[in-house]
């Protein structure tokens, strides 16, 4: 084990694709309000700050259309439901997240996705490897503000010298400064490397196995 004993992970775009799920519902929920369709690429751009501001970004006019509640309420049953259908670890992961388990590494996820969704995937998913998963709530400021973090931190009973936080946005990128941590960039998610270094990255890793090596040799 390198410098880091504690790990908070985002969820969409860093462990999880989400992209087509979050594509089919956003559309599904668009054209039951006679609204255009988006293209994925387009909704790719859309995510990263929380499901209310994915649809106020995919909705024409955003909140100031007439029935903007009534579709993102649409989007929130849709998605609740069809969450897990296209979804998957993005390749590696699994493996990683185990031997970093087995290192002794304590794990949260911190995502902007509704809470319950949160506790869905991550117990589907990577059941037993992750410590703490927090999901959007009524109680908590959103990321980029770090009150997500510091109460995952306190579940882990973390240190901010002894973790890190691992994303695939300008939004992590951010949430880690505001919360007082290093941050490792992920290229494999929904921002490439050129989109990350604008956003002020300073590490940067292409594969789960690279991000391992980085964590391990950390000092």
């Amino acid at each position: 084990m390198g410098k880091y004993q504690n790990i908070i992970w985002d969820m969409d775009g860093t462990l999880l694709n989400t992209l087509e799920d979050l594509t089919i519902s956003v559309n599904a929920a668009l054209l039951a309000y006679g609204l255009p369709a988006r293209w994925q690429s387009e909704v790719r751009g859309f995510v990263g700050n929380g499901i209310r501001k994915l649809m106020e970004r995919a909705v024409p006019g955003g909140a100031s259309h007439p029935q903007f509640e009534e579709i993102f309420t649409f989007f929130e049953g849709h998605y609740l439901h069809n969450s897990r259908n296209k979804t998957r670890p993005y390749e590696q992961l699994e493996e990683v997240l185990r031997e970093l388990k087995a290192l002794g590494y304590r794990m949260a996820i911190v995502s902007n996705k509704a809470d319950a969704i949160v506790r869905q995937l991550t117990a589907q998913y990577f059941p037993g490897l992750i410590d703490v998963s927090i999901g959007e709530t009524a109680a908590m400021r959103q990321k980029p503000a770090p009150d997500a973090v510091f109460a995952a931190m306190r579940q882990l009973k973390a240190k901010a010298r002894s973790t890190v936080y691992i994303g695939d946005s300008e939004v992590d990128i951010a949430t880690a400064a505001s919360a007082g941590l290093d941050c490792i960039s992920v290229a494999w998610g929904f921002r490439d490397a050129a989109d990350l270094r604008a956003a002020g990255a300073r590490r940067i890793v292409r594969t789960p196995q690279e991000l391992l090596r980085v964590l391990e040799e950390s000092d």
